[in-house]
C-alpha cells in the first residue's frame, strides 16, 4: 500500500500526519509513505527527523475563503497541482491523506485529477479553506470535532503521537521531575507556549515568580527558543522556578507538572486531554477564534481554566491557578475530567480508515 500525506507548514498539521504514518507502519510495515510539502515549511526538519520521505512541491499563496478566486490563481497553482500529481503518479499512490494547510489543496486537486481516494482530516472545529475544499472530492472526512460543519464527517480525534498518547504521567512522575531538576514532592506548573514560546505568557508568568514560592509551587517554564525571560532568583529552599528555552522530552514535561498554562492549538489540547493534565489555556487572540473553540470542551468538562490573552494577568494567576496547585484533590478531580475528554487512539481509527479506503478501491483485496 502507497500513501502520500499533505501535512506541512505549520506541527499542527504535519504532526497528526506524522503520527497517522507511524500508525500505518506499526499495523503493516510494508506501508510506503511519502510526505508532501514546500521548502518553508517545519516538514522539512519535522518529516526527516522521522523517517520518512518528504517529496516538495512549489507553495503557494490562495485566497483565504473558499471563493471561485481559488481555481482563478494563476500559474503557481497549476504548477503546485502538476508538481503534486508527478509525485502522486511517481510512489503509485492508492490514497491521499490530507491534513489541512497550504500543502493539501493542491494535493487534494491533484488526487481528484488522478482519481486517487483522499482521506481528509480536520483538526479544527472551524475548517479551512483546503479542507472546506478537500471535503467536496469525497465522503472520507475524519474530524476532531463532533459537530464539525463539514459534510461525511466521521469523528477520530487528533492522531497524537504514541510517546504521548501511551504516556502514564503518575507512573513516571518522580523519574520526569529528576530530569529537570525539581523536587519530587512540590505542586508542579508546566508552561509552555509552543516552540516559539508565548511572550504574554512568558511575562505573566516570570512577573508571578515570587508568589509561586511564597505558595510553596514550583515552575517548568518552556519559554521559547527566541525568549529571554528569567524569573528573579529565589533564596535557598525556596521553590525552584526552572526556565528552558526549548523541550523535546514532552512527555515527561507533562508527566512533571500538575497543572499547565499554554496556548489552546488543537495538537496542545489534544495532547493535554489525552494524558490527563488539567491547564489553563489562554487562547492566541488572533485568528478566528479556532483556539478557544479547541479548549471550550475540556473547560466545560471541569478538566481546565480559559483566560483572554490581554486578561492574563500575575494577580489572575494568583487568584485562579494558586488554589488548584495548593489543593491536591482539585487538581485530581480537574486530571480526570481533562482525560475523560482525551481520545489516545486517533491515530489507529485514522490509519483503520484508510485501509478501508484502499481495499475498497482494490475491490475489496488487502
Amino acid at each position: 500500500m502507497r500513501v502520500v500525506l499533505a501535512g506541512g507548514g505549520t506541527a499542527g498539521h504535519i504532526e497528526p500526519a506524522l503520527a497517522l504514518a507511524d500508525a500505518l507502519r506499526r499495523m503493516d510495515p510494508s506501508v510506503q509513505i511519502t510526505c508532501l510539502g514546500t521548502e518553508r515549511g517545519l516538514e522539512t526538519t519535522l518529516v526527516p527527523q522521522r523517517g520518512y520521505e518528504l517529496a516538495l512541491i512549489p507553495p503557494v499563496p490562495l485566497p483565504r475563503t473558499l471563493t471561485p478566486r481559488l481555481l482563478a490563481v494563476p500559474g503557481r497553482l497549476n504548477g503546485a497541482i502538476n508538481s503534486a500529481a508527478a509525485v502522486l503518479d511517481r510512489v503509485g499512490a492508492d490514497v491521499l491523506v490530507g491534513f489541512g494547510g497550504y500543502v493539501a489543496t493542491p494535493g487534494y486537486l491533484a488526487a481528484r485529477r488522478r482519481h486517487i481516494p483522499i482521506i481528509v482530516h480536520e483538526a479544527n472545529p472551524k475548517p479551512g479553506l483546503a479542507n472546506k475544499l478537500g471535503a467536496r472530492f469525497t465522503e472520507h472526512v475524519a474530524v476532531s470535532h463532533q459537530d464539525s460543519p463539514l459534510p461525511h464527517a466521521r469523528f477520530v480525534g487528533i492522531p497524537i503521537r504514541r510517546q504521548i498518547a501511551e504516556l502514564d504521567r503518575l507512573a513516571i512522575g518522580d523519574k520526569a521531575r529528576s530530569y529537570f531538576g525539581l523536587d519530587a514532592d512540590l505542586p508542579t506548573l508546566l508552561v509552555f507556549g509552543g516552540s516559539q514560546g508565548a511572550r504574554s505568557l512568558n511575562r505573566a508568568a516570570v512577573a508571578a515568580a515570587p508568589a509561586f514560592r511564597a505558595a510553596g509551587v514550583q515552575v517548568l517554564h518552556i519559554v521559547g527558543k527566541k525568549n529571554t525571560e528569567e524569573a528573579p532568583p529565589g533564596r535557598p529552599g525556596e521553590p525552584q522556578y526552572v526556565t528552558i528555552p526549548y523541550c523535546d522530552r514532552m512527555d515527561l514535561a507533562y508527566a512533571a507538572a500538575d497543572l499547565a498554562m499554554c496556548r489552546a492549538g488543537a495538537m496542545t489540547c489534544a495532547e493535554l486531554s489525552a494524558v490527563g493534565l488539567p491547564a489553563a489555556y489562554v487562547p492566541l487572540p488572533i485568528g478566528n477564534g479556532e483556539q478557544a473553540l479547541n479548549a471550550q470542551p475540556i473547560v466545560d468538562g471541569g478538566g481546565g481554566l480559559m483566560v483572554e490573552d490581554g486578561a492574563l494577568t500575575p494577580e489572575w494567576i494568583v487568584h485562579n491557578m494558586l488554589p488548584i496547585l495548593k489543593d491536591a484533590e482539585t487538581v485530581v478531580r480537574m486530571s480526570e475530567a481533562a482525560a475523560r475528554m482525551g481520545h489516545r487512539d486517533a491515530d489507529v481509527k485514522l490509519a483503520q480508515m484508510v485501509f478501508e479506503v484502499v481495499r475498497a478501491r482494490r475491490g475489496g483485496n488487502s
